[in-house]
């Protein structure tokens, strides 16, 4: 999808929507996205608690032509280094070539009685493009029940740049259905740059 003007107001308007500093976040978008053309978005607004207080956070992602943009405002409470709560911004702008995954995890209802196109319950999607790697270490093992040896480790590394969970329960039907777009036009995108 083209840069209109329509899309442009559309991402304004779900960042608007979201209620959370809407000028703040708009702002920190906008211009990582410059002035190229918007093929695709989504707008993630979470609430956490923690301890006594409550957060907000909210996460954009835009898919353009040629990059792949993260967005994420942060709100705190007053602390050591501010007498006053302030909220925190920050974007990343990946190019579309340096994305090595996309996962998209359903989560249905009653799966014996599914049917094409029933919206999932749960969407988890993971993108990773190797800023961040987790490494999950277990020690290794022989077939041999009375070894005592050390064997060393062994383990997986897995890309685990970004997840972001939504719920037909928490977020509504309509981000569901969204978060499923965005991740379509994502892995059509980079799917399109292999070729």
């Amino acid at each position: 999808m083209a840069k209109t003007s329509t899309t442009t107001q559309g991402l304004r308007a779900a960042i608007e929507r979201s209620g959370y500093y809407p000028a703040l976040v708009a702002e920190a978008v906008e211009a990582a996205v410059g002035g190229e053309p918007i093929r695709s978005y989504l707008v993630h607004q979470e609430t956490t608690f923690d301890q006594n207080e409550v957060r907000r956070h909210v996460t954009v992602l835009v898919l353009t032509g040629h990059r792949f943009i993260v967005s994420h405002t942060d709100e705190q409470a007053a602390d050591g280094t501010s007498p006053t709560p302030y909220a925190t911004t920050s974007t990343e702008s990946v190019k579309l070539g340096r994305i090595s995954s996309v996962v998209v995890s359903r989560v249905v209802a009653n799966p014996e009685q599914y049917t094409p196109g029933t919206l999932p319950r749960e969407v988890v999607l993971t993108i990773g493009w190797g800023a961040v790697s987790r490494i999950d270490l277990e020690p290794a093992a022989c077939g041999d029940p009375n070894c005592d040896a050390d064997h060393g480790y062994t383990g997986n590394s897995t890309a685990d740049d970004l997840s972001l969970r939504v719920s037909e329960a928490g977020d509504g039907p309509e981000t569901v259905r969204e978060a499923l777009a965005f991740a379509q036009a994502l892995s059509e995108a980079t799917a399109d740059i292999d070729r």
